[in-house]
Formats: structure tokens, sequence, C-alpha cells
């Protein structure tokens, strides 16, 4: 997942409340992968909040917990004694809780809001375009999700 360039950095007494240093509550991101197909397919750019409250069914932003530099885009599907249980909505691409378990609280640092699909070159005929403006931009919630791993649970 890569952060959007230029994205104006706080100065100190605004920065949000679980002390992400250097963060504003509110960032775009893109997505790279496909571990959160079919909610959410590469390219895709995110509206995340730091230090929301997270749920159960919400898609969230997190550190890797080996490798901490790498920022993971998960659904939080419980909490358990340390942290949360995170899956991604593409069960074979894996990535997840099931190959590095419970995510320490700590890790998880954001809560997506909102998808945004960018238009692609195959949507250039008039019913790709019209198909494209009525779910380009749509929000994320557990009560919106098309995953099938949230369902069964």
């Amino acid at each position: 997942m890569r952060e959007v360039p230029d994205v104006p950095e706080p100065a100190e007494e605004q920065q949000p409340a679980r002390g992400l240093a250097g963060r504003v509550p509110f960032q775009v991101v893109e997505v790279t992968g496909p571990s959160m197909v079919p909610t959410l397919y590469h390219g895709d750019w995110l509206l995340v909040q730091y230090g929301a409250p997270v749920r159960p069914g919400d898609v969230v932003i997190l550190r890797h917990p080996f490798q901490q530099d790498l920022l993971v885009v998960k659904r939080a599907v419980e909490r358990r004694t340390g942290g949360w249980w995170v899956l991604g909505d593409n069960s074979y691409a894996g990535g997840d809780s099931t190959d590095y378990g419970t995510v320490p609280e700590e890790l998880v640092l954001a809560r997506v809001r909102a998808r945004y699909r960018p238009l692609t070159k195959d949507q250039r005929s008039v019913r790709g375009v019209v198909t494209w403006a009525v779910s380009a931009l749509r929000p994320v919630s557990a009560a919106r999700s098309v995953s099938r791993r949230l369902r069964a649970r």
C-alpha cells in the first residue's frame, strides 16, 4: 500500500489522539495487491481515519507484525486476547492472521472510511463510464461488505 504524496503534515498540536506523530487524522492511501478482493481492488484509493475506534467487521490499516515498515489493509474480524484477528477478504491471497496470529492493538493504525475506484482504460464507453460513476465512491463498512468470509461468520 502506498501513501499519496504531497499530503500536508500536521502541526504538533493537531496530531490525532493515538500519538501518531506526523500524521493527519484523515489520509488517502492506494491499495496494492489482491488480498481484499472483492471489497477492494489493486489501484483503489482509500480514505482512512487514524485513531478511529475499530469494531468487528471494519476494514483497517495496520503495520505487519513481522515487517513493521509494511502497511497492510485487512478486515478486523474479532477482538481476541492480545489484539485483533484480521483477515483478507480474498482467502486465496493469504497474509493475514491465519499466517501471523493476533495483531497487537497498537499496530492497528487506522480505519478505512471510503473507497474510490479510479476510471480504467476499458471503461471509456458510455455504459462503462455510467457504471463507474454509480459505484466509484463508496463507504467501506461491515454493513455494506461484499465479503463472503465476513458473512460466513
